[in-house]
């Protein structure tokens, strides 16, 4: 009997014949060839090299394009016009000279400008370095406790600005605190904080570093996390202290996080308006001492310039587009400096 025989009657059969597909992907000669289905099974998939994907960022074009791009093209059109809706007259760039030479428009401009650089340095140096400095302790090994600290320090985000500015106005008021404090033994701590133009902008500053210092404290949490164990490891086999590792390990790995975080605090205190329209009003008193680039251009481009009151829109919008270059100027510096680094 031949093998082949023995094989059947044991209920063994031999391993069906699969033809060979050369390099070509088409089936040999005497075989069904499968090409033409395989590619119409593959006609639908996602293709990486296809437009496919643009689909699904049109939405949000479409919203950025309406909400975003075309406002602020249209803000620098308006720039170019004086007066208000239905009686503007094209002046060229006559509202950025008055922006820059009017002795009344530009002194209220550069003052604004420089609080605003105040307001912004004590957001970069205390809120940011404190979000450091919570972060580097949430994530130390030996933390316990580190999401009840974490949701501490994150409340005051939640809460909304004007109802924390009013809250703090009323705290820093003599009148309002001043017996509690003198009761407390705190009378020192008992004078018109944001009457004085000397403390007024350091108050305002602070309160708002005091709100929004969870945010930095989040993003340096996730950077952190995200700092591979093995080099922590390494670090203390070499015998490198906590300062050693974090300036030389954590920190340079976690740059790109801080570049984010300069740009995010950067543009937003740029835009900072709410704040001070709860603790100080629009006019940015005691006597300017507050008054900041987005309630100079609320004045100007909303309510109107006291003592007047009349809304000079084309002013408002020869100011949103020079922060706008002024933002630009800065910001991609720091992308270039701190961004795509392995």
């Amino acid at each position: 009997m031949s093998p082949k025989q023995t094989g059947q009657r044991l209920g063994v059969h031999p391993a069906p014949q699969v033809p060979a597909y050369p390099a070509s992907g088409r089936i040999m000669k005497g075989s069904v060839n499968l090409q033409p289905s395989l590619r119409a099974r593959n006609r639908h998939s996602l293709n990486p090299g296809g437009g496919y994907w643009f689909w699904y960022l049109l939405p949000a074009l479409l919203v950025y394009i309406l909400f975003m791009a075309y406002p602020m093209l249209d803000s620098v059109r308006l720039s170019l016009y004086a007066g208000t809706t239905g009686t503007r007259q094209y002046v060229g760039l006559a509202n950025y000279t008055r922006l820059f030479t009017d002795p009344v428009v530009s002194t209220r401009f550069w003052g604004a400008f420089k609080n605003t650089w105040v307001f912004f340095a004590y957001h970069m140096l205390v809120q940011n370095v404190l979000g450091m400095l919570f972060a580097v302790i949430l994530t130390s090994r030996t933390m316990k406790g580190r999401k009840i600290y974490q949701t501490i320090i994150f409340i005051p985000c939640t809460i909304a600005v004007m109802v924390s500015g009013y809250l703090f106005r009323l705290l820093l008021n003599p009148q309002f605190a001043g017996p509690s404090l003198r009761a407390m033994g705190l009378s020192a701590l008992v004078r018109p904080w944001l009457g004085d133009p000397r403390t007024a902008l350091n108050v305002v500053s602070l309160v708002s570093v005091w709100q929004w210092v969870g945010i930095p404290t989040m993003m340096f949490v996730a950077g952190l996390q995200g700092v591979s164990e093995d080099l922590l490891e390494a670090a203390d086999i070499e015998g490198c202290n906590a300062w050693q590792t974090f300036w030389h390990i954590k920190f340079p790995l976690i740059l790109p996080v801080v570049g984010m975080i300069a740009i995010l605090t950067f543009v937003s205190n740029f835009n900072a308006f709410d704040v001070v329209y709860a603790m100080t009003g629009p006019n940015g008193p005691p006597n300017y001492a507050t008054d900041l680039i987005g309630s100079l251009f609320y004045r100007y481009g909303v309510a109107g310039e006291h003592p007047i009151g009349i809304p000079e829109p084309g002013v408002g919008a020869a100011i949103s587009t020079s922060v706008f270059v002024m933002l630009l100027a800065g910001v991609l510096p720091t992308l270039r400096a701190t961004q795509g680094r392995d």
